[in-house]
């Protein structure tokens, strides 16, 4: 049941379907107009043969009739022969269309029939043919995976060798320069800064230090004489 509007309902809100409202059980309608219920959609068949008995009893063949119709002209034989006479820009070769004529040769009734198809053996087999089938004792015995291994071995041997010949080819000889190059030695490290008072407190701990250790030192030396064969008497070591 539809709501009571309020106003005028003019004409023109019918056509509007933000205007129009749904009806009750019904689909919204889209404001267009159609046409009266007598009218049909479509393209109405005119019959004018005669049915099924007259296609029966007669059979109306339709030839081609080539004297109303006029041949069209062949471009193709007009820049045939004109690059034949020399012409080959495109302004030289529409003057010489303006000029000659040639029309391409009516089709014959001829033309339209078919080759005869070719003759086929009665033992002729259509389609594609199985592949043979793949016998047990192979597959029993490994025999495709280790056909696959070989394969990839050889492949990595020729791979391989391929490498260490480029790599044969591309290597340099080495020469003095280059092995003296690489035979450099490395650059010492400089040693950390340190202040001038604290260097000289060192170089005087160490001078201390060779005092202190001098009186073993000598009688190492003395020891080491007196051990070495042909050394100096113990008793010239007491007189001294």
């Amino acid at each position: 049941m539809e709501s009571p509007r309020v106003g005028v309902v003019r004409e023109s809100m019918l056509h509007r379907p933000l205007l129009i409202k749904p009806a009750l059980g019904k689909t919204k309608s889209r404001g267009l107009s159609y046409p009266g219920p007598d009218f049909v959609f479509g393209t109405a068949t005119t019959v004018q043969d005669g049915g099924v008995p007259e296609a029966i009893s007669s059979w109306h063949s339709h030839t081609m009739s080539t004297r109303n119709r006029e041949a069209e002209r062949d471009f193709i034989a007009l820049n045939r022969e004109g690059v034949k006479s020399g012409l080959v820009t495109a302004k030289e070769l529409h003057q010489y269309r303006a000029t000659h004529d040639i029309r391409q040769q009516p089709l014959t009734r001829e033309g339209f029939r078919r080759s005869a198809p070719a003759r086929i053996p009665p033992d002729a087999s259509f389609g594609i043919t199985n592949r043979p089938s793949t016998p047990i004792s192979e597959l029993m015995e490994y025999k495709y995976a280790q056909k696959w291994l070989e394969e990839q071995h050889a492949k990595d041997k020729i791979l391989q060798a391929h490498r260490h010949k480029k790599a044969q080819l591309g290597r340099i000889q080495d020469t003095r320069t280059t092995m003296l190059r690489k035979s450099r030695p490395l650059p010492e490290p400089p040693s950390m800064w340190k202040m001038p008072r604290f260097q000289q407190l060192m170089e005087r701990e160490r001078s201390v230090n060779l005092i202190k250790d001098l009186p073993l030192l000598i009688t190492a030396c003395q020891v080491a004489v007196l051990i070495a064969p042909g050394g100096t008497s113990s008793g010239h070591l007491s007189r001294s």
